[in-house]
C-alpha cells in the first residue's frame, strides 16, 4: 500500500462545506503540515467555516479564483506546494440548468488551470480531484450492486457533465504528463456549516421557522447520505494511503428516500408530516437513485462511523445554535432556489458581516496579518462593492422611476444608466462605471400619448424596443449579469382556445397572436429573440396600475378621463404589489419568461365601479363597442387573460387582481381623501 506524507497542501474551495471540514481536520491533526486554503468566497462559502483553524500557525487563507493562472502558479511556487486537494466547484444541480456556462467555467476551466500549473511547476506529488457520484448517472432501481470505480460515466445534468469533463482532464494529465492524480466520487454529504440550498439544512431551517418542507416530485428519489466528519476522515485516508492513478468511491449502502428524510426531520421537530410536507414541481431530470460500491475505500481502512440518527441530530442541534450562520438565506429556502452566481459572490467574514468583490487579487480580511495573504496588484486596490447594486434603465419612465424609489426604500444602492440602449459603447461604459450586480431594463418606446404614436414612428420604435433591448441583453451576457426586462403582455388577444370569460389564460410558452399594433409587433419580436439569452428574465406587464391616480400612464387614470370606454375583462399588473416582487426575483436569479400580472381579470366597468365606490361617488361613465372604439384609434388594442400560475407558485402571497386593487390602490387613496 502506497503512503504519502505531504508538507505543504493547497486546498481549493475550503471555505465551502466539505472542504472546510477536511481543512480543519488536517490542521488540527497534523500541525507539521502547512495548509494553504484558496477560495473565491462565492455565495455558498463562508470564512466562519474555518474558525477552528483561525489561530493555527500552520494555516493560511488566500482569497482568489482557481481560474487565475497567475495566482495559482504564484501560490504553488511561493508556498512550495507539493499536494493539492481540489474541492472548488459549482455544485448545485438546480443552478446548473439556468447558468450552465458558469459551471463549465468553474468546474472544467478552473480544473484545467490547476492541472496546467502542476505540469509547469513539476513539484506536485499528489493531486486529489474531488468529483461526485452523479457522474455515473442514474442507478437502476433494482440494482443490488452499486456503481464501482470502473463503471461507465453517464452524467444526466449540466453539473454532473462538467464534473465528468473535469475528470477526463485529470485522467489525461495523469497519463500524458505523469501527474500523480487521484479522483474521488462521493455520495451526498450533510452536517454543520452546509449552505441551505441543499436538502437537509434546508429542511432543518424551514422546520425551525415552522414552514412546510418542499419535496420535488413524489419524494421517492433515493439518495445515500454521509456525515461530514466521516467524509473528512475518508479524505484523510485517501491523502495518506490512496494509490496514484486510482479512483475511490466515498459512499454508504444506507439509502433513504427523500420523503423519509423529510419525515425524520419532522420527527425531530415534533411536526406532523401530513401537514408539514408540501409536494412541488419536480426539477428536470431528477435522477431516481445514485448507489455506490464503497469496498475499495474500505480496503484502505476507512469505514462510516456516524449513524443516520446521530448525524441528523447533531446537524439539527448545530443549526439551532447557529441560525444566522449564513445570514439571509430566504432565496435558498425556496422549493427551486436559483442562487446568484456572480464573479466573487458574497464574501462572508469571520464576524458574520458580508460584502461583495469581483476582484480576485487583493488582501482579504485578516485571519492573521502574516497568514491571510494574496499577491496585491501594484495599482491601488479597488473598493468593495455592496452585495447588491442595481443599474436601472428608464429613468424618465413610469416603471423606471418607481424602481428607483423602491431601491431607496429597501436600501439597495442603484444608479440610472446614462447610455442609450442602441449605443453599445455607452452601455459598456455604464457597466464599467457602476459595476452592478443586476441590470433592470424599464426603458422602451410605448408612445405619447399612447401606442398610436408608434404607427407613425416605426424606425424609432424598432431602434429602442428591438435593437436597443437586444444590445443591452448581449452586453449583460458578456459581463455575467442578469437582466430583468420589463416587457408587455399586449402580444395576445382572446381566441378560440382562450375565449373571453373562460378563465383560460395565455401561458408563458404560448406563441403571441396579436399584431394589431406596431408596438406589439416589436415587443413580440424582441421577446422571441431574447429566448436565446440565458441571462434574461422577461416580465410581461399588462395595463399597469398604481396607487398614484394622478399619473397619466396609470390605466385607472386613463379610463377615468375617457368620455367612453369599452368593457372587456383583462389581466392587469398592480405595480405597488408586483414591482417589489421583481426585485425579489432578481435576488432569486429568476430567468426566462414570466406573466407579470395578478391572477384573474378585471373589466373596465369593474374597475370604474371600484373607483366610484372608493374615490368619487359622483363619477359617471359610458361604454361603447370595440367597433366604435376602432373609429377613434389608429392601432388596435390587445385584450386578453394571462395565466399567472407560474408567478403565483413562486410567490404564493400574490393577491388576485381585485383584492390587490382594493388593498394597494383604492383603500390607500380612500384614506388619503378622508384625511
Amino acid at each position: 500500500m502506497a503512503t504519502h506524507t505531504p508538507k505543504n497542501i493547497l486546498i481549493t474551495g475550503a471555505a465551502g462545506f466539505i472542504a472546510s471540514h477536511v481543512a480543519n481536520r488536517l490542521i488540527r491533526n497534523y500541525p507539521d503540515y502547512k495548509i494553504v486554503v484558496l477560495d473565491k468566497l462565492d455565495y455558498c462559502s463562508n470564512l466562519k467555516n474555518l474558525l477552528p483553524s483561525k489561530s493555527s500557525p500552520n494555516f493560511k487563507f488566500v482569497k482568489g479564483d482557481i481560474g487565475s493562472a497567475d495566482l495559482v502558479n504564484f501560490l504553488l511556487i511561493t508556498e512550495s506546494i507539493d499536494t493539492i486537494m481540489h474541492f472548488a466547484a459549482q455544485t448545485h444541480v438546480d443552478n446548473s440548468f439556468g447558468n450552465s456556462f458558469e459551471f463549465t467555467k468553474n468546474n472544467i476551466y478552473g480544473t484545467h488551470v490547476l492541472l496546467e500549473a502542476c505540469k509547469v511547476t513539476g513539484q506536485i506529488r499528489r493531486f486529489i480531484h474531488v468529483s461526485t457520484d452523479e457522474v455515473y448517472g442514474e442507478t437502476d432501481e433494482d440494482a443490488v450492486v452499486g456503481n464501482h470505480e470502473a463503471s461507465q460515466l453517464l452524467p444526466t445534468n449540466p453539473y454532473s457533465a462538467t464534473k465528468a469533463g473535469a475528470e477526463m482532464l485529470v485522467m489525461a494529465y495523469g497519463r500524458s504528463y505523469g501527474l500523480p492524480v487521484i479522483t474521488t466520487r462521493g455520495n451526498n454529504v450533510y452536517g454543520p456549516n452546509q449552505f441551505p440550498e441543499k436538502l437537509i439544512p434546508k429542511f432543518i431551517l424551514l422546520a425551525m421557522r415552522g414552514k412546510p418542507l418542499p419535496i420535488h416530485g413524489d419524494g421517492s428519489n433515493v439518495r445515500s447520505y454521509l456525515y461530514c466528519e466521516d467524509v473528512a476522515e475518508a479524505f484523510e485516508v485517501i491523502l495518506h494511503r490512496g494509490e496514484v492513478g486510482h479512483v475511490y468511491n466515498i459512499g454508504t449502502k444506507k439509502e433513504r428516500r427523500v420523503i423519509d428524510v423529510a419525515k425524520d426531520v419532522c420527527s425531530l421537530f415534533s411536526m406532523d408530516p401530513e401537514t408539514s410536507i408540501k409536494f412541488v414541481e419536480n426539477r428536470p431530470f431528477n435522477d431516481q437513485r445514485y448507489f455506490l460500491d464503497d469496498q475499495k475505500l474500505k480496503i484502505l481502512g476507512w469505514s462510516e462511523r456516524t449513524t443516520w440518527q446521530e448525524g441528523l441530530k447533531k446537524t439539527m442541534e448545530w443549526y439551532i445554535n447557529n441560525p444566522d450562520w449564513w445570514g439571509d438565506v430566504s432565496g435558498a429556502l425556496l422549493p427551486h432556489p436559483r442562487m446568484l452566481m456572480m464573479p466573487g459572490g458574497i464574501e462572508r467574514h469571520f464576524d458574520g458581516s458580508e460584502d461583495s468583490d469581483s476582484t480576485a487579487s487583493h488582501v482579504s480580511s485578516n485571519l492573521n496579518q502574516t497568514r491571510m495573504v494574496v499577491p496585491v496588484p501594484k495599482s491601488v486596490s479597488s473598493p468593495r462593492k455592496p452585495s447588491l447594486k442595481f443599474l436601472l434603465y428608464g429613468r424618465t419612465g413610469w416603471i423606471g422611476g418607481l424602481l428607483g424609489k423602491l431601491c431607496e426604500k429597501q436600501g439597495i444602492p442603484y444608479e440610472y444608466g446614462r447610455g442609450r440602449l442602441e449605443d453599445r459603447a455607452s452601455l459598456l461604459a455604464d457597466i464599467q462605471n457602476v459595476k452592478p450586480t443586476h441590470v433592470f431594463n424599464a426603458a422602451g418606446v410605448t408612445g405619447r400619448p399612447n401606442v398610436d404614436w408608434c404607427e407613425s414612428h416605426k424606425t424609432e420604435t424598432i431602434r429602442t424596443n428591438v435593437a436597443g433591448t437586444l444590445t443591452l441583453a448581449d452586453v449583460c451576457r458578456e459581463h455575467g449579469l442578469l437582466m430583468m426586462n420589463f416587457a408587455t403582455g399586449c402580444i395576445f388577444e382572446y381566441d378560440a382556445a382562450h375565449p373571453e370569460g373562460s378563465g383560460i389564460g395565455f401561458k408563458e410558452e404560448d406563441t403571441p397572436n396579436f399584431a394589431g399594433s406596431f408596438y406589439s409587433k416589436t415587443k413580440a419580436m424582441v421577446e422571441e429573440l431574447l429566448k436565446e439569452f440565458d441571462n434574461v428574465c422577461t416580465l410581461r406587464v399588462r395595463m399597469p396600475i398604481s396607487s398614484d391616480l394622478n399619473n397619466p400612464r396609470n390605466f385607472i387614470t386613463k379610463i377615468s378621463r375617457y368620455n367612453k370606454v369599452v368593457n372587456i375583462p383583462n389581466s392587469i399588473t398592480v405595480l405597488d404589489e408586483l414591482l417589489p416582487i421583481s426585485i425579489e426575483m432578481a435576488k432569486r436569479n429568476c430567468r426566462g419568461i414570466w406573466n407579470f400580472t395578478n391572477p384573474g381579470v378585471a373589466s373596465h366597468n369593474e374597475i370604474l365601479e371600484m373607483y366610484k365606490s372608493y374615490i368619487d361617488p359622483n363619477f359617471k361613465w359610458a361604454n361603447f363597442t370595440l367597433e366604435e372604439q376602432a373609429k377613434v384609434i389608429v392601432a388596435a388594442r390587445s385584450n386578453n387573460e394571462m395565466d399567472a400560475s407560474k408567478l403565483k407558485n413562486e410567490f404564493p402571497e400574490l393577491l388576485p387582481i381585485k383584492e390587490s386593487l382594493i388593498k394597494y390602490v383604492f383603500e390607500p387613496n380612500q384614506k388619503s381623501l378622508a384625511a
